[in-house]
C-alpha cells in the first residue's frame, strides 16, 4: 500500500465510530504503517450523528485536515443514510460499507449507488455477540472484508487491550462481520 487511503466513519454518539477508526489506526502503527485518526464532533449527545476520519499510509502523513474525498465510507447507523449525504466526495472507485438488514443490491436501487457497497448485519451480529447494540467491532470485520488494510490478528491485539475482559465477544462480533459481509460491484 504506497498509496494514502482515507476512510470516513459516520455513526451516532454511543455507537463507536470514533474507536472504530482509532483501533484500525493503532492496528496499522503496529503493522508499522503510518496512521491518524480523530472525530469531527460539536457539542452533540449520545445518539447525534458524528463523523470519525482515519488516514493509513506506508509514508509519513503530512495532511490534518477533515477527509473530503475518501476511498471508503463506513456507516455504522443504517438511519443516517436518509439523513446525510455518506457519499458526500467519494472517489470514483470508492467504496461504501453499511451495517444494514438490507442486502448491498436493495441499497445500491434505494439510494442510486453507482459505488461498489458492502452490508452487513452489524447490529444483529452485535446483539448476539456482545449483548448491545453496538456495532463498531462489527463494522470493523466488514471493513477489514472490503479492504484489507491491516491483518485481522493486528485488530484482534487493540480489541483485547481495548476491551480487556470484554474483548472476547467484540472479537467474535468482529470475526462474525468478516465472515458475513456481502458485496456487490
Amino acid at each position: 500500500m504506497a498509496e494514502l487511503l482515507e476512510i470516513r466513519w459516520h455513526g451516532r454518539g454511543g455507537l463507536g465510530a470514533v474507536t472504530s477508526a482509532e483501533l484500525v489506526a493503532r492496528a496499522a502503527i503496529g503493522e508499522g504503517k503510518y496512521a491518524q485518526s480523530f472525530p469531527s464532533f460539536g457539542p452533540e449527545r449520545r445518539g447525534a450523528p458524528v463523523i470519525a476520519f482515519l488516514r493509513i499510509s506506508d509514508e509519513f502523513i503530512r495532511i490534518r485536515t477533515s477527509i473530503y474525498h475518501p476511498d471508503a465510507v463506513a456507516v455504522l447507523d443504517p438511519g443516517l443514510l436518509h439523513a446525510v449525504d455518506v457519499t458526500s466526495g467519494l472517489k470514483d472507485g470508492g467504496k461504501i460499507i453499511v451495517n444494514s438488514r438490507k442486502s448491498p443490491a436493495e441499497l445500491k436501487s434505494e439510494f442510486g449507488y453507482k459505488w461498489p457497497v458492502a452490508a452487513v448485519n452489524a447490529t444483529r451480529i452485535a446483539r448476539e455477540t456482545i449483548g448491545l447494540p453496538i456495532t463498531n467491532t462489527a463494522m470493523m470485520g466488514a471493513l477489514l472484508k472490503v479492504m484489507e488494510i491491516v491483518k485481522m490478528d493486528s485488530l484482534v491485539v487493540q480489541l483485547q487491550e481495548r476491551f480487556g475482559m470484554r474483548a472476547k465477544g467484540n472479537i467474535e462480533a468482529m470475526r462474525r462481520a468478516y465472515d458475513e459481509t456481502v458485496v456487490r460491484e
